[in-house]
C-alpha cells in the first residue's frame, strides 16, 4: 500500500542504508569501464557544513550519478583539508588538543554529508592531518629537494609580534594581525621555498589548453603569473651623491616608450642602495621601518598612501647624459618584483601621478590620445594609460607606442657602459617562489634536520613520517615545536652528533596541492602514488569549487602535478581537465532595534498590505530587513543544513540548490523557495503514484494512439534535454525540464481518463520510468522510492541511463516566418512534410499577407524548405 504523502525522513534513511549495504558507490581501479573522475574541493573540518557545501557537493553528486548511469567507472571521493590555524586557536581557547578538535569535527561533518545522500566512495576517505597522508607529503618534499625544486633562503614575511608567527597576506587587515590585532612587521626570515618560478612560462602558456576552465579563472591566473616583456635598463648614478660611490642602478620597465616622461627613480625600502643610504641617514632609516608596517601584500601596498623619501642621490637619464632625476625610497615599490627599482612616469601611471602630485615633481605627457591636440593635452589628477602617438619625446615623436618601445630598445641595446649594453630585453614574471614555512604546530612537519657540522640533512626516508608530538602546550604564543623539550632534539643521520629538527611546518596549501592524486589509491603504504593508477585516473574530469580558490590553490596544484611528474610520482602536467566555479549562497540579513544581527530562524514575516514586515518570533519586536549578502556567521544570516534536511528532507535541499539560478551565479536562499521545492517533491510522488495506478494490469503493446504518442514525445524530449544540460552543468535548466515534463504528464493523465486507447498504460509506464531516472541524480532518495512504487527491479541508482528515440523529438508541425517583399509580416504553422502548394495556400489566407497584397495576386511565392517563405507582390 503506497502512502499518499512521501515521507522523506523514513525513505532517506532506508535508501542510504540500502546503498551502503550494497557498497554501491565503491570504485574499483581495475574496472574495465571508461573512467570518469568528479571531485569537489574538499572541506576544512570546521565542525558544521553550511549551505555552500550543500550546493557544491550536490552539483558534483549530480554529475557523478549521471556519469555512473551512463556506463562510466566513476571516482567520487571525499576527504578533509585538516591542518591549519583554526585548530590551534581552538586549542588555546578551549583547552583541547588540535587533533581531538579536528577529528571530532570530521565525524560531525561526515555524518552531515552522508545525510545528503551523496554517491561517494567513503572507503577512500583521507585527512591531511593523518600521518598516513603526510608521510607521503614528506617523501615528495625530499624528492622535490633532490630534483632541485626546493630552496632555502631569506625572504620578507609578515610577522605578528604577539602571536609569534608568519601571516599570509590575507591575514593582515589594515596593517594588523587578523587574530592578535598587533601591528604587523616585515621581517626577513630564512624559509623553505618550492621553486614554482621554474615553471612560470609553462604554467602561463598551458592555460591556453585548459578550454574547459572558465575564462575568468584563466585570466586571474595569467595576471597572478604576470608575464611581461620589457627592458632591463642600467641607469647611471652620480657617484658623488651615493653612499658608497655606487655608479649605477638597474630598473625593469614594460614601458620604455615613456622614458622621456620620467620624473624620478624609486627604490624599494629594502633595496641595497636604500639600506646603504639609511646607515648614515637616521630619518631615512625611520621611513624604511615605517614602510615595513604596510605588510607584504600587493593589495595593501596599492591601497596605502604613496609615500617617499628623497635620498639626495641623482640618476642620469639613459637617453640624455645632461638630464638627472631624483632618487627616492618609496613605500609602493617591491623588492620582489623586477629589480626593486623603478622609474616613474606620472603622466601615464596613476600610482606615479599620485606620488608626484604629493611631492610637487610635475609631469610631462608623452603619449597623446587619438584625436586630441598635443598642444592642449595636459594631465592633472588622472593618468592616461591608453593608446596614442608619442609627444614630447624627441626622436620618438609621432610614433606608435609599439614602435617607440622597439626604437628605445634598439638605441639602448646599442649603447654600452663599462663594456656592457645599457639595456637588454627581458621577460619578467610577477610570480614568486612559494614560501611554505609556517611557524605553527598543526601542520605537516618539514622532514629536515639541522646539524652544526653537516648542515641541512634530509630525514632518511625509512624514518618517515616525522610525526607531530602529542604532548604540546598552547599556553604561550608561538610555535610549540620550538620549545618542546625532546621532539626537536635528534641525532644527525650522517655524523651521529646532536642535531635539531626543523620546527617550521608546511603551508596547508601543500596538503591540498596533491590530494586529488592520493585519492586514486589511498591505501598505498610504500609510496605516495602508483604511477600506472594515478596516470589512469588523472586529470580530474570535472573539478568543482569556489572562485575564491581560482588563483593560489589551482596554481599550486598545477605546479605540484608538474613537480610530481618530474620526480616520477605522476606522468601528467595538468591536474584538472574541467573546472567549474559555482556561485555563493546568499540570504537576507536581519537586525534588531539595537543593531544586533538576528538569525533567520528567529524571524517571522507578516504582510502589512503590500509591505512585508519582520518580527522577532520570541519577543514580537520589529526586525529590520537588510540587504542580501553571502551567508556568514558574523552577520548571522546562515541557515543550518541539518534543520532544512530534518524539516524537509535532503532531496528538497538538493532540489532547491539546483533549481533557483544558473549554478555559476549566487543562489538566494528563501523559505518560500525551499517550501516550493518541498511541494514539488510531493507533486512528483503523486505523479508517480498515478502513473503506477494507470499502468497496473495494462498488458497491451506499444501505444500508437495520439495520447500515447504525446506521452512518449514529452518523456523523450525531456530525456534528451536533461542529458544535454547535465553534460553542460546547467542544472537549473534540468530542473525546468522536469517541471515541464511533470506538468505534461499530469495533463495527459487527465486527458486519458475514460479513453480506451490501446497500449496507453505502457506509454505512461515508460514515461514514468524516464521521469524517475531523470530525477535520480538530483533527488536520489525520492527516485528510489518512486522506482519501487513503479514496480521496477533493483535500484534506480544502479540502472543504466535511458536512451532517447530521435524520431520522437521531431515535431509534426513547423512554424515558418513569412516575408512580403523582404519584410516580415507573419508566421505560418504547417505540417512538417507539407508540399509547396499546401504552404502557399496557408500563407495566402493570412490576414497580414492579404493586407500587404491589397487584394492582388502575388507575382511569386518562394519557399525555402524548413526555413522561410518569401512572397513577391
Amino acid at each position: 500500500m503506497r502512502p499518499e504523502r512521501y515521507n522523506a525522513k523514513e525513505a532517506e534513511l532506508k535508501w542510504r542504508k540500502v546503498w551502503n549495504d550494497h557498497d554501491l558507490f565503491k570504485t574499483e581501479n581495475d574496472d574495465p569501464r571508461p573512467k570518469y573522475y568528479v571531485l569537489e574541493m574538499f572541506p576544512y573540518p570546521s565542525g558544521r557544513i553550511h549551505m555552500g557545501h550543500v550546493r557544491n557537493y550536490t552539483m558534483g553528486d549530480v554529475v557523478a550519478r549521471y556519469k555512473r548511469a551512463r556506463g562510466f567507472n566513476v571516482l567520487h571521493p571525499m576527504g578533509w583539508d585538516a591542518f591549519g590555524m583554526p585548530a590551534e586557536n581552538a586549542a588555546m581557547q578551549n583547552k583541547v588538543h588540535p587533533r581531538e578538535w579536528t577529528y571530532a569535527n570530521i565525524a560531525s561533518m561526515r555524518a552531515q554529508l552522508q545525510s545528503m545522500g551523496l554517491a561517494i566512495d567513503w572507503s577512500r576517505e583521507i585527512a591531511t592531518c593523518d600521518p598516513s597522508y603526510y608521510r607521503h607529503q614528506q617523501r615528495m618534499f625530499l624528492d622535490f629537494l633532490g630534483a632541485g625544486l626546493v630552496d632555502r633562503k631569506t625572504a620578507k614575511v609578515n610577522w605578528d609580534p604577539v602571536d609569534h608567527t608568519v601571516l599570509a597576506n590575507e591575514q593582515v587587515i589594515d596593517g594588523r594581525g587578523w587574530r592578535s590585532g598587533a601591528l604587523v612587521e616585515q621581517r626577513e626570515l630564512t624559509q623553505w621555498f618550492l621553486k614554482i618560478t621554474d615553471y612560470a612560462q609553462d604554467l602561463h602558456d598551458a592555460l591556453d589548453g585548459l578550454d574547459r576552465w572558465p575564462d575568468k579563472v584563466r585570466l586571474m591566473q595569467r595576471n597572478w603569473i604576470g608575464r611581461s616583456e620589457g627592458l632591463l635598463v642600467r641607469f647611471a648614478l652620480d657617484a658623488t651623491t651615493t653612499p658608497r660611490g655606487e655608479d649605477e642602478v638597474e630598473i625593469y620597465t614594460t614601458r620604455p616608450d615613456t622614458l622621456f616622461g620620467a620624473k624620478f627613480l624609486a627604490l624599494a625600502p629594502d633595496h641595497p642602495l636604500a639600506k646603504a643610504a639609511a646607515e648614515t641617514n637616521p630619518e631615512l632609516a625611520v621611513f624604511i621601518e615605517t614602510a615595513k608596517r604596510t605588510g607584504t601584500a600587493q593589495e595593501a601596498i596599492d591601497k596605502a598612501e604613496k609615500l617617499g623619501f628623497d635620498t639626495g642621490m641623482r640618476a642620469v637619464h639613459p637617453l640624455d647624459p645632461n638630464w638627472t632625476l631624483p632618487v627616492y625610497v618609496a613605500n609602493f615599490v617591491l623588492m620582489e618584483y623586477g629589480t626593486g627599482a623603478i622609474f616613474g612616469c606620472p603622466a601615464h601611471d596613476q600610482r606615479d601621478l599620485d606620488f608626484v602630485n604629493k611631492y610637487g615633481l610635475g609631469n610631462t605627457p608623452v603619449v597623446c590620445p587619438p584625436d586630441v591636440d598635443p598642444a592642449s593635452f595636459v594631465i592633472t589628477d588622472t593618468a592616461y594609460d591608453g593608446d596614442g602617438r608619442m609627444i614630447n619625446s624627441r626622436f620618438l615623436d609621432g610614433m606608435s607606442i609599439t614602435d617607440a618601445k622597439e626604437e628605445v630598445a634598439r638605441v639602448l641595446e646599442s649603447e654600452t657602459r663599462q663594456n656592457r649594453p645599457v639595456a637588454e630585453r627581458k621577460v619578467n614574471f610577477r610570480l614568486r617562489d612559494w614560501g611554505i614555512s609556517r611557524q605553527r604546530y598543526w601542520g605537516c612537519p618539514i622532514p629536515i634536520i639541522h646539524c652544526d657540522d653537516c648542515g641541512i640533512v634530509p630525514v632518511p626516508k625509512d624514518q618517515l613520517p616525522v610525526v607531530l608530538p602529542e604532548d604540546v602546550s598552547f599556553d604561550v604564543p608561538g610555535n610549540p615545536l620550538d620549545r618542546h623539550p625532546t621532539w626537536k632534539h635528534v641525532d644527525c643521520p650522517q655524523c651521529g652528533k646532536a642535531a635539531r629538527r626543523e620546527t617550521d611546518t608546511m603551508d596547508t596549501f601543500v596538503d591540498s596541492s596533491w590530494y586529488f592524486a592520493r585519492f586514486t589509491d589511498p591505501t598505498l603504504t610504500d609510496r605516495p602514488t602508483d604511477r600506472e593508477t594515478v596516470d589512469a585516473w588523472l586529470p580530474v574530469d570535472q573539478y568543482i569549487g569556489g572562485i575564491e580558490h581560482a588563483i593560489l590553490h589551482l596554481l599550486y596544484s598545477r605546479f605540484f602535478t608538474r613537480a610530481m611528474s618530474k620526480t616520477g610520482h605522476a606522468g601528467i602536467d595538468e591536474p584538472f581537465a574541467g573546472l567549474f566555479t559555482q556561485g555563493m549562497v546568499v540570504h537576507e540579513t536581519y537586525k534588531d532595534a539595537s543593531g544586533g544581527w538576528v538569525l533567520p530562524s528567529d524571524v517571522r514575516f507578516e504582510q502589512d498590505g503590500a509591505a512585508r514586515k519582520a518580527v522577532h518570533i520570541a519577543t514580537g519586536a520589529p526586525i529590520e530587513i537588510g540587504s542580501i549578502e553571502k551567508m556568514s556567521k558574523s552577520k548571522r544570516n546562515t541557515v543550518d543544513p541539518d534543520e532544512i534536511i530534518g524539516s524537509y528532507g535532503a532531496d528538497t535541499a538538493r532540489w532547491f540548490m539546483l533549481s533557483d539560478s544558473p549554478p555559476e551565479r549566487d543562489v538566494i536562499w528563501t523559505e518560500e523557495g525551499v517550501q516550493g521545492a518541498g511541494r514539488f517533491v510531493q507533486r512528483a510522488w503523486r505523479l508517480v503514484s498515478e502513473i503506477a495506478d494507470r499502468t497496473a494490469g495494462d498488458t497491451d503493446g506499444r501505444s500508437e494512439g495520439p495520447i500515447g504518442l504525446a506521452v512518449r514525445k514529452a518523456a523523450h524530449k525531456a530525456l534528451a534535454a536533461v542529458g544535454e544540460d547535465v553534460e553542460r552543468l546547467r542544472f537549473n535548466r534540468c530542473v525546468a525540464h522536469l517541471y515541464e515534463l511533470a506538468n505534461s504528464l499530469y495533463d495527459l493523465l487527465a486527458q486519458s481518463k475514460g479513453t480506451s486507447e490501446p497500449g496507453l498504460g505502457n506509454a505512461f509506464g515508460e514515461a514514468g520510468r524516464i521521469f524517475v531516472q531523470l530525477l535520480a541524480p538530483m533527488m536520489p532518495h525520492l527516485a528510489e522510492e518512486s522506482w519501487q512504487a513503479l514496480g521496477q527491479p533493483g535500484l534506480v541508482a544502479d540502472t543504466a541511463w535511458p536512451v532517447f528515440d530521435p524520431a520522437l523529438l521531431v515535431e509534426d508541425s513547423i512554424t515558418l516566418p513569412v516575408q512580403v517583399n523582404g519584410k516580415k509580416r507573419a508566421d505560418v504553422t504547417v505540417a512538417r512534410d507539407a508540399d509547396q502548394a499546401a504552404i502557399e495556400a496557408a500563407v495566402l489566407v493570412l490576414d497580414a499577407v492579404q493586407r500587404a497584397l491589397e487584394g492582388k495576386p502575388p507575382r511569386k511565392i518562394i519557399v525555402v524548405p524548413q526555413r522561410i517563405v518569401n512572397v513577391v507582390a
